[in-house]
């Protein structure tokens, strides 16, 4: 990935305007190479990065690319997540099927690249599941104070939920516990006398399937605000321009004319803008100010679960992207073959009827 400098050339790199649909066919570029061009001018530039929230800009594609790879970050990078849940004994006031439901909606700490999707038919191995236990009963405090609690595990919480390795896991995972993401998770409630008992087993699954496999809390992205002023802002009205915007997009500067000081607008940082449009309100900037997107540079946001790190997630779903678009050119290839066979049978066909 390119560094953020680069963001800023966007427009430089692609030559457009905010109201052309970034490859368009039209005759425009006859002699125009569609995949050589997006090659040579797609940058993709990191503006923020910690282990679980990044952003980062896309320029030069289309709409329907940012939007398959948004999609794919949420549907498609497979994950850990609890899929069945065997209950021994369940005296709490939660039912069985709402206990399930809330155990598989908690994020499972664990490599998926490390095990298997199990199919339908196929039996529990330490390729394909990941099994947690759960043993916790509530009981009366005897020695409580005033100010300690009256009753003992009367809260069960995430970290209540046990790994049991299987097969050679213990020795694969020596080194990154398989656990729940969040320790203080409430699973459930109970009181003294109640118990639950269960073993859970996780599989590997998509977004797509069920929302517990999805990686990403967040995953959204926006076009880049282009804010182009058409003539000088100057004076009063350069703060009065400046404080219609979000802090950071507009500053005012001191600029020297003709040994004179005045104040003069500048945008600085367009990406700051919420697009609120406020400084249209005001006639007296109804012709010096024209707000518009650039349409091929795109913001993207991506926050994740604690499954996977922000970084793996976009990785991992350009990595599925551009195998969809390997899958879909090798079945074009196939699909173009079997039509040449096809005309080329009949073209036989009428030349020995024409023969007889």
């Amino acid at each position: 990935m390119k560094k953020s400098k680069q963001a800023s050339k966007a427009r430089d790199h692609l030559e457009i305007s905010s109201s052309d649909f970034p490859f368009h066919t039209s005759n425009r570029y006859p002699d125009h190479d569609l995949v050589e061009r997006l090659r040579n001018k797609i940058i993709i530039a990191i503006e923020k990065k910690s282990q679980y929230d990044m952003e980062f800009d896309i320029i030069g594609v289309d709409a329907s690319i940012a939007n398959a790879l948004r999609r794919i970050m949420i549907a498609e990078v497979p994950t850990m997540a609890i899929e069945k849940v065997f209950i021994y004994d369940n005296t709490s006031i939660v039912q069985d099927e709402v206990l399930a439901h809330r155990l598989g909606l908690i994020p499972i700490k664990a490599d998926p690249d490390e095990f298997d999707f199990k199919q339908s038919t196929e039996h529990p191995t330490d390729q394909n599941t990941i099994v947690f236990k759960l043993k916790q009963e509530c009981k009366r405090n005897p020695k409580a104070s005033a100010d300690e609690a009256e009753y003992i595990n009367h809260n069960v919480y995430s970290a209540a939920l046990i790994w049991e390795p299987k097969g050679d896991q213990a020795e694969r995972f020596k080194d990154s516990h398989i656990r729940p993401v969040h320790d203080d998770i409430l699973i459930a409630q109970m009181r003294p006398g109640q118990k639950i008992e269960l073993e859970a087993h996780c599989e590997k699954g998509c977004g797509k399937e069920h929302a517990k496999w999805s990686p990403s809390a967040t995953a959204s992205y926006r076009l880049m605000p282009d804010i182009i002023l058409k003539e000088e802002i100057t004076g009063d009205l350069a703060d009065k321009f400046a404080s219609c915007f979000a802090p950071g997009v507009v500053e005012v500067e001191n600029k020297t004319v003709d040994g004179e000081s005045k104040k003069v607008a500048k945008v600085v940082n367009p990406r700051l803008d919420t697009v609120s449009r406020e400084v249209l309100r005001h006639k007296e900037f109804e012709d010096k100010v024209q707000l518009t997107r650039i349409r091929d540079h795109f913001i993207f946001r991506v926050e994740s679960t604690g499954i996977l790190e922000s970084e793996k997630i976009v990785f991992d779903s350009l990595q599925i992207l551009s195998s969809k678009c390997t899958m879909l050119l090798k079945a074009l290839d196939i699909k173009l073959k079997e039509k040449e066979e096809t005309e080329t049978s009949q073209n036989n066909e009428n030349a020995m009827e024409l023969d007889t």
